[in-house]
């Protein structure tokens, strides 16, 4: 139980506050892509929210709904991942604190959205309108790289997805047992996170389209100026 409320204490808040002081935890030479061959694994996953009528996004409708449920990161699986963030922070910019959960421990891991997306790609069958956000790792945290969290419609069908991208590697770690867990689990538990996130975005999509609630954000009890993401969903879990 403690540990299901260490995100609740101020030494969390001020964890989070410390972030902005702290830089990205890598580089790459300019102009340059990461590689598998530079040690960089590559991750994209796609998902099927719902569908919509075909045309530009629906006011109120299922692209709307994951826009902003993206935007407050409550599509993440809280059984691997939570999140601290000030909830008056612009989103392009916002640091937050990631919680990783693994087999009772917790790894606290900074992280600032670096990239916003709002825009249309491509023509004819294949025109899309594209929002999300992307954030980049920070000094301290177990890995290096930067994720991509993207809404997608394609207007010539109708569909709505959840689109995972990134590139990442792990991180120098001075502790050889958390290394080498990372080697033996981080690849999986990533994969796991990103499969159990798009589920989790697609049934909460689907719950509101039914008539739930939207969900709102979840604040740290007795400070509500720092979200506490993601929130409890219909379902309760």
């Amino acid at each position: 139980m403690l540990r299901e409320r260490r995100l609740h204490h101020d030494r969390a808040a001020g964890r989070l506050r410390a972030l902005a002081r702290l830089d990205v935890n890598y580089r790459l030479p300019a102009g340059s892509a990461p590689y598998w061959n530079a040690g960089w694994n590559q991750d994209r996953l796609w998902c099927t929210l719902a569908r919509e009528i075909p045309g530009d996004p629906v006011s109120g409708g299922a692209w709307d709904i994951a826009c902003r449920l993206v935007h407050d990161y409550q599509f993440a699986e809280p059984r691997i991942v939570r999140a601290l963030y000030l909830r008056d922070d612009v989103l392009l910019g916002r640091n937050m604190l990631l919680e990783g959960r693994f087999c009772g421990l917790r790894f606290d891991m900074g992280v600032r959205v670096t990239s916003v997306i709002d825009e249309a790609r491509g023509t004819g069958e294949t025109a899309r309108r594209v929002w999300g956000w992307g954030y980049e790792t920070l000094q301290g945290h177990l890995e290096q790289g930067e994720m991509t969290y993207e809404v997608v419609k394609h207007l010539h069908t109708g569909e709505v997805e959840f689109v995972v991208t990134g590139h990442s590697r792990r991180a120098p770690l001075a502790n050889p047992v958390i290394a080498l867990g990372f080697i033996l689990f981080g690849r999986m538990t990533q994969h796991r996170f990103y499969r159990a996130s798009g589920r989790r975005l697609r049934r909460l999509v689907q719950a509101e389209l039914q008539g739930s609630a939207p969900l709102s954000v979840r604040t740290v009890p007795g400070n509500t100026a720092i979200a506490l993401a993601p929130s409890h969903a219909p379902d309760g879990r």
